[in-house]
């Protein structure tokens, strides 16, 4: 039950995505005893948000946690941003549980559309809490993911998204 068919797929330093919390990197695999079980983990830093999380390594791919996306999905995922924001005409409720949905799939097209549906120009109406809540969580999550892919810090990969964004409004 220690060892893991799946642990061939991560390795110390790589970086992943665990879908509650975005990018992280593997920093090891160490082993813990719990409750008189011996079980490996794999053991993720969440640099920015100062954060170690321990995944036993059997559990890891059905927790959702995955390999960064290749740059072939970051490019759609891009795109996705280009498109017409689509928004329901739901109760705020219900689109706000919908989002969070999205975001904490860890899927990076639906965090895309969570972005592209809830980014406000200058001209828009104001956000409200909430709404500016889940936007900034999911462009968060976005810029993350595409810096750690693309190689550049997240910034840059945070003014790209905006040109996007940008873009599509004029």
């Amino acid at each position: 039950m220690t060892k893991s068919k799946k642990n061939a797929d991560f390795r110390p330093n790589d970086f992943v995505v665990y879908p509650a919390h975005g990018v992280g990197r593997i920093v090891s695999i160490d082993e813990q005893e719990i409750a008189g079980i011996k079980m490996e983990m794999f053991v993720i830093t969440f640099e920015k948000d100062k954060m170690t999380l321990r995944v036993p390594t059997n559990k890891a791919t059905s927790v959702g946690m995955r390999s960064l996306s290749t740059p072939d999905i970051v490019g759609k995922a891009m795109e996705t941003l280009k498109g017409r924001a689509r928004v329901k005409r739901a109760m705020w409720s219900r689109r706000a549980q919908e989002y969070e949905q999205k975001i904490n799939s860890g899927d990076l097209i639906s965090i895309a559309e969570v972005v592209r549906d809830l980014h406000r120009n200058d001209d828009q109406r104001e956000q409200s809490y909430s709404e500016r809540q889940l936007y900034e969580a999911a462009l968060e999550r976005l810029t993350r993911e595409v810096a750690a892919v693309s190689g550049i810090d997240e910034f840059k990969a945070q003014e790209r998204v905006g040109e996007l964004l940008d873009e599509r409004a004029a």
